[in-house]
């Protein structure tokens, strides 16, 4: 007897995607060269590597969004992508409940073929009406195994997981702000259902329970999904694998992140090692070469070295990393009270939160902490004067001096290079002074010469930093700095901040990272 197996319990049987000899160039660098990969089906997989590496770039290519120079991207037929592009723009006359129905219009459609049958029966003839009855059930039995007369209840479900609830269901898109629509995107995959999910930083736009809500809805999931991101207690949570690039290759490692970094760094070594003989050895056989091939005795074994020379698969020099050495320049500051905040109203045009009212001494470490989207960047542009309060005060010390780093990855002009950058803002300085700044957070050499807009997002948020390293103060205002920093730049970012002598005011949806640095926590409500 042949057993018939559902269609998710049979995907998870075999391998949905195969990459082979996978190479692709951009802004003339080499991500990948010749690399291979198989994913099964239910496989919960972690994408790393460190800022620049491709991750993003590969993502796009298994989503199709770009196309690769060379090799075969080749997934099982019939298979159901989806994918959550944090860039990407959605329809904004639409609102909130009204997107999030469009991940089931494939059962709204059955639904108004269903409604047509219905409609025909009035005047059909027997036959006709039994033919239409039999459709109809049919269409009936597909709606109802599909969920379709609880789908407000379901999207209902999975929005008061990511904190999209409090956006309210009737709000148009276009009120919403980036991190707003970004998890109405990540709602709508989540949804969907497809059997693979391609997922590019998805915790982002986040908070801490939104967050422990995602990683349960993914260890759950039976469908297969690749995720990248920066966080690491995340990725021990939900990925059974870590699929890292690094050298051109791409390769899989079995267990979570934790389990990575000790098998990736016994790896690194072992490939140095084999760099280095090998790179010996090619010294001594074009050595050899070189030495023998003009003289008629020994031509013949030089042109067989040669020839070996020519055959052999030359390894790609290790990856440079080039790490960040964060700090922040202090301004002395001779008194203890820094900034009141008394009965402060936040919002645009009418309030959006309750009267705030904290207070910042010189050693304060302020954690500001809640739920995406409630206001902690609008609390934080208010007191800055980015924009105007609706009542109550706030105060700073006169001689406070503050320095603000945004979340937003914007710049005026994407397409200078990053020394046109800190030049256009900060002229005093000289070339060489730009050049050593920018080296400190590990654009050099290659990225240097990179405009803006082709780095990756954690080489912009390195840029932003170093501009920051560029500004004395003594209040260090910061907008979710770990957004797109991998872990060893995320972690010279703490250490930068354990260090400051002043005062810090800090949005972050990462706990750990928070945790560490902070001393006091406002819950903003």
């Amino acid at each position: 007897m042949i057993a018939i197996l559902p269609k998710m319990c049979y995907i998870e049987c075999m391998s949905i995607l195969e990459i082979k000899n996978l190479s692709h160039i951009y802004d003339s660098r080499p991500l990948f060269d010749k690399a291979n990969l198989s994913i099964s089906g239910g496989e919960h997989s972690g994408i790393v590597g460190l800022n620049g590496a491709g991750k993003s770039t590969f993502i796009k290519i298994l989503s199709g969004e770009v196309v690769q120079d060379a090799g075969e991207v080749k997934w099982l037929n019939g298979i159901k992508r989806g994918y959550l592009d944090q860039h990407a723009d959605i329809d904004r006359s639409l609102t909130v409940m009204e997107y999030l129905r469009t991940s089931f219009d494939d059962l709204y459609r059955i639904n108004e073929r269903m409604e047509s049958c219905y409609a025909q029966m009035e005047n059909a003839s027997s036959e006709e009406l039994d033919l239409l009855i039999a459709k109809a059930n049919n269409m009936l039995e597909t709606l109802t195994r599909g969920g379709f007369f609880e789908l407000d209840a379901t999207i209902k479900k999975v929005s008061s997981g990511l904190g999209i609830a409090a956006l309210g269901y009737d709000t148009p898109i276009s009120q919403l702000s980036g991190g707003g629509r970004a998890k109405l995107m990540l709602a709508k995959l989540l949804l969907s259902k497809p059997d693979i999910m391609l997922l590019d930083e998805p915790t982002n736009f986040l908070d801490i329970e939104h967050i422990d809500w995602l990683s349960e809805f993914l260890n759950s999931a039976k469908s297969a999904f690749l995720v990248i991101s920066h966080d690491v207690d995340f990725l021990d949570r939900v990925c059974r694998n870590i699929i890292n690039i690094e050298n051109g290759e791409i390769k899989k490692y079995s267990g979570n992140y934790s389990s990575f970094v000790v098998q990736r760094e016994q790896n690194a070594k072992q490939y140095e090692e084999a760099y280095i003989r090998q790179q010996r050895e090619i010294e001594k056989m074009t050595d050899y070469i070189e030495r023998n091939k003009a003289r008629a005795a020994t031509a013949g074994m030089a042109n067989s070295r040669k020839k070996m020379l020519d055959k052999m698969e030359v390894l790609r020099k290790p990856t440079v990393i080039y790490d960040a050495e964060f700090a922040f320049p202090y301004v002395e500051l001779h008194t203890k009270d820094l900034l009141h905040v008394k009965d402060l109203l936040v919002g645009y045009g009418s309030p959006i939160l309750p009267p705030i009212n904290f207070s910042l001494s010189s050693e304060t470490r302020l954690w500001l902490r809640g739920t995406n989207g409630i206001g902690k960047t609008t609390i934080i542009k208010t007191v800055l004067s980015k924009i105007a309060r609706l009542g109550g005060d706030f105060v700073f010390h006169p001689a406070c001096k503050p320095a603000y780093i945004e979340q937003d990855l914007l710049f005026n002009n994407p397409s200078l290079l990053p020394a046109q950058y800190i030049s256009e803002r900060f002229p005093r300085l000289g070339q060489k002074e730009v050049r050593a700044l920018l080296s400190k957070v590990g654009l050099k050499n290659e990225l240097a010469l990179r405009p803006i807009e082709k780095l990756s997002g954690g080489e912009q948020m390195r840029l932003k930093l170093a501009a920051l390293m560029n500004v004395s103060s003594n209040l260090l205002v910061l907008d979710e700095p770990t957004n797109h920093l991998d872990v060893r730049a995320k972690d010279s970012l703490k250490n930068a901040l354990n260090e400051y002598k002043g005062a810090i005011l800090l949005v972050s949806h990462e706990k750990d990272f928070a945790s560490q640095i902070c001393n006091s926590v406002f819950d903003v409500k």
